[in-house]
């Protein structure tokens, strides 16, 4: 394989929509994830630690031996992923879910086209039919 196969290949694999898809989404995620980390971390945990006191564990630990064990760490990692998780979920997620199902109750409530039943599209035909045969103006032909 050449060179200039490589590449081509390479080009081919690269613009493929669900690549550049993945792309925009991890770009996206990471920038969405600076904005929630910053919302937890400047105004979820200060309201917390207001109420309940400190919400960071980091100093609970306990000896074993010669070893450290930092549950602490672990508890303020599970506490600010749930944190985080509500954050999303309630801000994010339940919105998002209603406005879906708000739309979803206006698309069923407004129909794209009116279907006429054909009997009914057979009367106007013959109603339409006989308002040209008795059109006194002329534009019409009369039967006799």
């Amino acid at each position: 394989m050449n060179r200039q196969s490589l590449f081509e290949d390479f080009k081919a694999f690269i613009l493929r929509g669900n690549v550049v898809d993945l792309a925009v989404a991890v770009v996206i995620g990471v920038a969405f994830g600076a904005v929630v980390t910053a919302l937890v971390d400047g105004v979820i945990m200060p309201f917390i630690a207001a109420i309940g006191g400190k919400p960071n564990f980091d100093s609970v630990a306990f000896n074993v031996g010669d070893g450290r064990i930092a549950i602490g760490t672990f508890i303020t990692a599970v506490l600010t992923f749930l944190v985080i998780a509500a954050v999303v979920f309630f801000l994010v997620v339940v919105p998002i879910n209603w406005l879906l199902a708000r739309r979803k109750q206006e698309e069923a409530a407004v129909p794209d086209e009116i279907i006429v039943p054909e009997d009914v599209q057979v009367l106007r035909e013959i109603r339409d039919l006989l308002a040209r045969i008795q059109d006194p103006s002329g534009g019409g032909t009369r039967a006799g």
